[in-house]
């Protein structure tokens, strides 16, 4: 099967998220969990990367990110799962042994306004939906965590959105998702598809070359 074309541009929004190989757990204690986090730091300085939310999950990771040139979104990924994986096998002494991951990364274009701000608060509070932490700010490997409880220095590594965040966003991000958002969030992330507007989709997978799958993506209603 063909692999789906995929879309590198500047100044779009990008979902991106990759699983561990057979699901495997690959974040098991803090020492994993800050390697991962200084290494998306080397990579956002070496790209220029705007890294908007994120959260490590104990086998996997999501990101929501927005490059500032063409290719660069390849170029950080690049970087950044290339230099886990190297640290991961020489840390377990298992070089040579397999694939870390259980494939390549897999990125989908998402439309902008109440789109963006449902993608990231659907990523902020995957620890809280699988009942790793009752609030997000609880869960130490994401971004709400360095919204509510970083400081300064530790806040740096998030570009502010450029869609505003709800006022309130303590509240608002421990407030459950709505299940339209879930459900089409999903859908994306299960078909690969854009996520956004109808129309907008529309022109993504025509404008650049899409599979017609990727049609059916996800509109969520108005937040």
């Amino acid at each position: 099967m063909p692999r789906l074309a995929r879309i590198d541009l500047a100044d779009h929004f990008y979902h991106v998220i990759n699983r561990a190989n057979g699901r495997m757990q690959i974040f098991n204690e803090q020492e994993d969990y800050l390697l991962f986090e200084k290494l998306l730091t080397e990579a956002k300085e070496l790209t220029d990367m705007r890294i908007l939310a994120y959260v490590i999950m104990p086998n996997h990771w999501h990101l929501v990110l927005s490059p500032r040139n063409d290719g660069d979104l390849g170029l950080f990924m690049h970087r950044l799962t290339n230099a886990h994986t190297r640290h991961v096998h020489v840390k377990t002494k298992t070089i040579g042994s397999g694939h870390l991951y259980q494939g390549r990364y897999k990125s989908f274009i998402v439309d902008s306004d109440n789109y963006l701000v449902a993608l990231i608060k659907y990523v902020e509070r995957n620890p809280v939906r699988a009942k790793l932490v009752r609030a997000c700010e609880n869960w130490r490997w994401g971004s709400a965590w360095r919204r509510i409880n970083g400081n300064p220095k530790q806040k740096k590594l998030l570009d502010p959105s450029p869609v505003a965040l709800p006022h309130g966003y303590t509240h608002w991000i421990n407030t459950p998702d709505k299940e339209d958002d879930l459900s089409t969030i999903r859908h994306s992330l299960n078909k690969g598809t854009p996520y956004g507007r109808e129309r907008w989709v529309d022109t993504m997978v025509t404008r650049h070359h899409l599979e017609s799958t990727q049609r059916s993506a996800g509109r969520p209603k108005k937040i």
